[in-house]
């Protein structure tokens, strides 16, 4: 049975630096439960708290701080201030992919497939049946809802009328990928003329969904509903990154289109981090 849970960012978006910010705090051995917290983070109680969050659901916190030393080390971080697009939709698919805050997984992997334009209130509904369909009626609580959707939103679109630089700050706005209407009122998908992943991120992407499958062949439609929709990509794209990661990446993976059937082939394991380096290493 699938579980769901809501909140736990102090109704703060996050912020460019705050990931960098984090991992500097842990690597001096500090404490988020710690009374100084705010002193060292330099914030206040509630954003100790919303930095942890981010954190956490971001990926940083994983595997003995693996990605957070690969991204922020002071020494040999690849993007420690977050200047690649790229680390940006490293974070952003480790954020819907791992599903800890469940809102990102369901908005673009769910919602999406339902509808490009839409209202607050129209995601919030969506939720709200997808846990009674689900069976998990008492996780759907309103108003916690409701400043989930208000965060997303947050993270994702710039406003209609920015006021200060707080409106420009918030991590993931840089994607372009959720646009605001005239009004103010509905909200698109930003599914065309947008920015691209890097194939080297697809591929961590792909290579991240097969370790959680299990499975060295991955059907198509696991990889649309999972990556694709992730990265607001229509199915020409998919196919055509795809086709452009199976020539480039010849010796770790085969996508194959036989008889109506879509697959990726896995030919041997790899690791994120080689993954990864294939990228950074060639462009910073």
């Amino acid at each position: 049975m699938a579980s769901y849970s809501f909140s736990g960012h102090e109704s703060f978006a996050c912020k460019s630096l705050w990931l960098k910010k984090g991992y500097d705090f842990i690597v001096h051995e500090h404490d988020f439960n710690a009374p100084e917290a705010v002193i060292h983070l330099g914030v206040g109680k509630n954003m100790v708290t919303a930095i942890r969050y981010w954190m956490r659901v971001c990926g940083i916190m994983d595997d003995d701080m693996w990605l957070g030393r690969y991204l922020f080390d002071e020494q040999n971080g690849k993007d420690p201030y977050l200047e690649d697009l790229a680390t940006l939709w490293l974070l952003h698919f480790n954020l819907v992919f791992k599903a800890q805050a469940s809102i990102y997984k369901i908005f673009f992997c769910n919602f999406q497939r339902e509808r490009i334009r839409f209202t607050k209130e129209q995601l919030a509904n969506h939720i709200k049946y997808k846990l009674i369909d689900d069976g998990q009626k008492n996780s759907y609580t309103e108003n916690t809802v409701k400043k989930d959707i208000d965060v997303l939103i947050h993270n994702y679109a710039l406003p209609r009328k920015p006021q200060s630089n707080e409106d420009f700050s918030a991590l993931f706005i840089d994607l372009d990928l959720l646009r605001i209407n005239e009004d103010g009122k509905e909200y698109y998908f930003n599914t065309e003329g947008k920015r691209k992943a890097p194939m080297q991120i697809f591929l961590y992407a792909l290579n991240k969904l097969k370790e959680k499958e299990g499975d060295h062949t991955l059907p198509y439609d696991d990889i649309r509903h999972n990556i694709g929709m992730t990265f607001c990509m229509a199915d020409a794209e998919i196919i055509e990154m795809l086709k452009l990661i199976s020539s480039r990446y010849s010796n770790y993976l085969a996508y194959s289109d036989e008889a109506g059937i879509r697959q990726v082939q896995f030919i041997k394991d790899v690791s994120s981090e080689e993954l990864l380096n294939d990228y950074y290493e060639a462009n910073i």
